[in-house]
C-alpha cells in the first residue's frame, strides 16, 4: 500500500487551517451580527477573501505534492517545502486583516515559489527525468 505521509500531513494541516479561517469569519460575524455574507463590512469581506484564496490555491498544490510523492520524487525536500507553503498560507490570511502588512506578500511568495518548484519537478518527472 502506498502511504503518502507528507501529503497526508499537509492535507491534515490544510483542513485545520481552513477550520481556523472559518472560525475567524464566524466569530467576526457573530460580533457584528452578520448572519450571511459580508454585510458590507470590509473586515468580514477580507476574512472571507482570505479563506476563498486558501480554498482556491491549496487543493491544486496538494495534488502536486501527492503526485510527486507518489512518483517517489519527494525526497527530503518535500515536507519542508510543504511546511513553508502552509506557514505562508497562514501569513497570507493574517495579512489580509490589514494588521500585518508583510503577511500578504509573504503568503504570495510562499505560495508561488513552492508551486513553481512543484510544477518543475512534476514536469521533469513526467518526462522521465
Amino acid at each position: 500500500m502506498l502511504l503518502l505521509k507528507t501529503t497526508l500531513c499537509l492535507a491534515a494541516a490544510a483542513v485545520l487551517i481552513n477550520f481556523w479561517l472559518s472560525m475567524r469569519i464566524g466569530k467576526l460575524r457573530t460580533t457584528l451580527k452578520i448572519s450571511v455574507g459580508d454585510g458590507g463590512n470590509e473586515q468580514v469581506m477580507r476574512r472571507m477573501r482570505a479563506q476563498a484564496n486558501f480554498v482556491e490555491n491549496v487543493p491544486l498544490s496538494l495534488i502536486l505534492f501527492a503526485a510527486i510523492e507518489a512518483a517517489g520524487k519527494g525526497g527530503m525536500w518535500l515536507a519542508p517545502l510543504g511546511a513553508v507553503y502552509m506557514i505562508g498560507r497562514i501569513c497570507h490570511a493574517i495579512g489580509m486583516d490589514g494588521n500585518f502588512s508583510a503577511g500578504r506578500p509573504i503568503g504570495m511568495i510562499t505560495t508561488m515559489v513552492p508551486n513553481l518548484a512543484l510544477v518543475v519537478v512534476a514536469v521533469l518527472t513526467a518526462l522521465g527525468h
